[in-house]
């Protein structure tokens, strides 16, 4: 099954749009499926349903962190080189999304939303992007790590 699709399913069984995308990589990560849900959590609905950056983007940086990071107090190449995943991963989701933030994507007038999460109906799936947006952000950064191996 493709990232995408698990990611889908994750997102399917009630899961936000950003630990859809982290789940999605669970097993390559080092922490338990449990922390891996707990880290991605408050970023659903862009950062707590502040409506910034999209959950599938932030899911999708929290994974590259966990791979391709660093951890020490690095002021040199390893930051750049880390950044640059960062930047070349965001913009292509921008290039082919048209926006990294929330309400952009999802055509919303209000900048902080009521932090009250939305009930998971079947038109809430129909309606919203961010099935599309869960499922590319996670082929996408599949795609990535297939072409650029990390460390364990």
């Amino acid at each position: 099954m493709s990232r995408g699709k698990l990611a889908l399913q994750y997102f399917e069984e009630g899961y936000n749009c950003s630990q859809a995308v982290v789940l999605a990589f669970a097993d390559l990560l080092d922490i338990d499926f449990k922390q891996a849900a707990k880290l991605a959590s408050g970023f659903g609905g862009g950062m707590g349903r502040l409506r910034e950056v999209c959950g599938a983007v932030s899911g999708m940086f929290m994974v590259v962190d966990m791979l391709y990071g660093y951890d020490s107090p690095d002021k040199g190449e390893k930051k750049k080189e880390l950044y640059s995943r960062i930047q070349e991963l965001g913009l292509q989701f921008e290039k082919d999304n048209g926006s990294l933030i929330c309400r952009e994507i999802m055509k919303l007038n209000v900048k902080h939303d009521d932090p009250t999460p939305t009930q998971r109906t079947p038109d809430f799936y129909q309606t919203r992007p961010c099935p599309n947006k869960i499922f590319y952000a996670a082929n996408l950064l599949e795609e990535y790590i297939n072409n650029h191996p990390y460390k364990v």
